[in-house]
């Protein structure tokens, strides 16, 4: 390491942010710290620019949809988190739905979703969505194959009346290894702030891994469309895959780049 390197080095480890990270885990990592200094500063240049996609939409009344699919334990939530943490809470919504009532049962499928769309000037950033019926539900049986069939057959001329109704939509889908969802669960089950997260879906999803992954490769060969993509983020790295999906939704909307914030 160089003279000019070791000093940067020492700059970003000697403020409150790089001593932080420094010492947050044990052992020591040096290395580490200085990734986690570049990922906080990244992350915040990008936070940045999402208030002024904000402003924009705000602004000139559009309407923003951004879908995070992936399995178990593969850091949606967290993304959405890094997301929404700086923008205007008043003009945007997370939605996580629970498991459908009796009265939603008997509904159109997508009725619930219908209902959860953004008004002029909002963001909805969707925490598992439609898509559950892609791949959750038929692996777990909480649908049935003609209810399967169905939302397979009707989802993409749902997304085209909401992309000709002039609302944005973006696909993201959250990929990690099945030993990192491993790992993942592990630590879940071992800290006591995160057990709550765990779930009787979570805990049949390692056994499953086969099948969510034959489910998860229909639904991409069926609803990503030139229209309506998905962008798939590998998401082993929870700092990179936050960072590369704060890009892409960046990249696919059309925003006033130079609007004062």
């Amino acid at each position: 390491m160089d003279e000019k390197t070791i000093k940067a080095t020492e700059n970003k480890l000697n403020t409150t942010k790089g001593l932080k990270a420094l010492f947050s885990k044990e052992p020591i990592n040096v290395e580490r710290a200085i990734r986690y200094i570049d990922y906080e500063r990244k992350l915040k240049k990008l936070q940045v620019e999402l208030i002024k996609l904000q402003k924009w939409v705000i602004k000139n009344d559009e309407r923003i949809i951004v879908v995070f699919q992936g399995r178990d334990a593969a850091g949606k939530g967290g993304a959405i988190r890094r997301i929404t943490e700086r923008i205007n809470p008043r003009f945007m919504r997370i939605v996580a739905l629970p498991k459908p009532t009796e009265d939603e049962q008997t509904q159109w499928y997508f009725q619930r979703y219908v209902e959860q769309l953004p008004k002029a000037g909002e963001m909805v950033f969707f925490d598992r969505s439609w898509y559950n019926r892609a791949v959750v539900e038929p692996v777990n049986g909480f649908c049935t194959p003609k209810q399967y069939d169905i939302f397979m057959n009707q989802v993409n001329d749902f997304e085209r009346m909401i992309l000709e109704s002039g609302i944005h939509l973006v696909k993201i889908y959250m990929s990690i290894s099945k030993k990192e969802q491993a790992k993942r669960f592990q630590e879940i089950k071992t800290d006591p702030l995160k057990q709550w997260k765990m779930t009787k879906v979570d805990e049949k999803a390692q056994e499953l891994w086969d099948e969510y992954t034959k489910y998860k490769d229909l639904m991409f060969e069926k609803t990503h469309t030139e229209n309506s993509p998905w962008k798939i983020i590998r998401a082993n790295k929870k700092t990179e895959a936050r960072v590369n999906a704060i890009n892409h939704i960046l990249k696919s909307i059309p925003y006033q780049k130079d609007i004062e914030i």
